[in-house]
């Protein structure tokens, strides 16, 4: 050990030279974040003492070279893939997408001439639904064609609008909106099961799905929002009226649609009606398109002050 000596008054007083342990060697550069792992294995580098890569390599490695961790992956991917393909099977009886994406094939031009349709059914002529080697074709290129968007969009803005004219007569609340939500789309189902329970008590053999009675059910909500506004509008007057004009339409629009889904081939090309079979089917369309009036008045009423 170096001796340092320091002159004072009484002499020179003796005090033990140290060693400055911050050398080149030990210092660590503050602005590194991370330790250089770039040396050979076994080597310290600059950084925290005993950080080298050692003979083990990775613990990843070993364990993607275990065989009994790659069985255990291989088995965990089967059982993957098997309960996608059964929710995939289960859900495509209780819900079909892939039809539910035909009823969505839609474009503006379409939704734009269904709505005229709809609101005017008149002059339409040819009322048959064209198909494409025994497949119907998308909506959006035949106007015959049912669709879920138009009755999807309708019900939402008839609840946007009822919401409306709640507001405009101080009646708002979230919980009546709710109410008129969850009213509507009650009257709905009932309306389309009554349909199936009565086709099937009619044992009629038709092509119609349940998506299709959504759709033929669902239209009536154009004409309850053309009848709402017109109430907005132009009052009380402005609302009949209108309401009236619509419910018109839409039952025109159902007795030409359905007599071709459910009556005959004779029946469809106007020919006289024969045989007790033959009747029911006719009164079971009659009934389905006077439904949908009794509806569009019961939806709306109350909304118009």
């Amino acid at each position: 050990m170096d001796m340092d000596y320091t002159a004072t008054q009484s002499g020179f007083t003796q005090y033990p030279k140290l060693r400055m342990r911050n050398t080149s060697k030990d210092r660590i550069d503050p602005s590194q974040l991370f330790d250089d792992t770039s040396a050979a294995p076994g080597v310290e580098t600059a950084g925290f003492p005993g950080q080298g890569v050692g003979a083990m390599g990775y613990p990843g490695q070993t364990l993607l070279s275990d065989p009994m961790s790659n069985l255990a992956m291989a088995y965990g991917s089967s059982l993957a893939s098997q309960g996608k393909d059964l929710v995939d099977k289960n859900l495509d009886r209780f819900l079909p997408i892939s039809k539910l994406k035909y009823y969505f094939a839609v474009d503006t031009v379409y939704v734009g001439k269904k709505l005229g349709l709809l609101i005017f059914p008149y002059m339409h002529q040819n009322w048959e639904v064209s198909y494409q080697q025994d497949t119907p074709v998308a909506p959006r290129f035949d106007i015959n064609a049912p669709d879920l968007y138009i009755p999807a969009m309708g019900f939402i803005t008839y609840i946007l609008v009822s919401g409306l004219a709640l507001g405009t007569q101080n009646r708002f609340t979230p919980e009546i909106l709710g109410m008129q939500a969850s009213s509507a789309l009650v009257w709905l189902i009932m309306e389309v099961l009554a349909v199936l329970l009565s086709l099937y008590l009619v044992t009629v053999n038709t092509d119609l799905t349940t998506i299709d009675l959504v759709a033929f059910s669902g239209y009536k909500y154009v004409g309850m929002i053309v009848g709402v506004v017109a109430g907005l509008l132009f009052g009380r007057t402005g609302y009949y009226l209108t309401l009236l004009w619509c419910c018109i339409s839409i039952f025109i629009f159902m007795i030409r649609t359905l007599r071709l889904k459910l009556l005959s081939e004779a029946a469809a090309q106007g020919v006289l009606i024969h045989g007790a079979r033959n009747q029911l089917r006719m009164y079971l369309t009659m009934s389905i398109a006077a439904a949908q009036p009794i509806f569009m008045y019961w939806l709306t009423y109350h909304l118009v002050g």
